[in-house]
């Protein structure tokens, strides 16, 4: 069976392999289907949590730079970009359940269902072997990005308007999805960011993440920044 061949490439054999199966059935699969099944979705929020926390422990521990370096070191490797990279090395894409729009439009190649499954997948280990499963896991890749430093992205305009806006404490900046277009596909999210409910940047992508690193974007070069 596939999830043979990737639970071989993951060294870990999962106790309860429907966790493994959420992870790798993307939503335009489960939506095609006549019965209700379910998909990652849930997973990957709850593996962006997962994720984030082995980093950080991971940064905190090893790394002596201030909490603004560490923060956007940990922004670096959290990033779709840094996610995707992960998700090719095990040639994720390959394992995943896409809807026939998804396979015939690239789906297996596309870095935000990459991205997206992978935190799907660090989740599952999670949720079937603890956090110990996860860390396993996840910092073989970590520390491989952190050897070659140089190439992470620090583009993370999220974090630069926060430290910005983080000046003026009685400030609050929050992000707001306001629309999804297109087929489930090809979808795109558009998503504004405000400053005490005003709107000061919008931003649009094929993931609610990238959609709000656009919106900060924008906001940013409307400062002047």
């Amino acid at each position: 069976m596939y999830l043979d061949e990737l639970e071989q490439k993951l060294h870990y054999t999962f106790n309860d392999r429907k966790w493994l199966e959420i992870a790798m059935t993307h939503s335009s699969y489960a939506n095609e289907m006549k019965h209700s099944i379910q998909y990652n979705e849930r997973l990957e929020f709850l593996g962006d949590a997962v994720l984030s926390i082995i980093v950080s422990d991971h940064l905190f521990n090893n790394y002596s730079a201030q909490e603004g370096d560490l923060t956007k070191l940990r922004a670096a490797i959290v990033c779709e970009k840094s996610l995707d990279v992960m998700a090719r090395s095990i040639d994720l894409g390959k394992y995943l359940l896409l809807g026939k729009g998804e396979e015939m439009t690239g789906g297996r190649q596309r870095p935000s269902i990459l991205a997206d499954a992978f935190e799907a997948l660090i989740s599952a280990l999670y949720m079937d072997g603890g956090i110990e499963a996860a860390r396993d896991f996840v910092l073989p890749f970590v520390k491989e990005l952190l050897e070659h430093e140089e190439r992470l992205s620090f583009k993370d305009y999220k974090t630069v308007l926060q430290e910005i806006i983080q000046q003026n404490p009685e400030e609050k900046l929050c992000y707001c999805l306001v629309a999804e277009k297109g087929p489930d596909h090809d979808k795109r999210f558009v998503v504004e960011v405000r400053l005490n409910s005003n709107v000061i940047g919008r931003g649009e992508g094929r993931s609610k993440k990238t959609a709000e690193q656009m919106a900060a974007k924008e906001a940013l070069q409307l400062m002047g920044k």
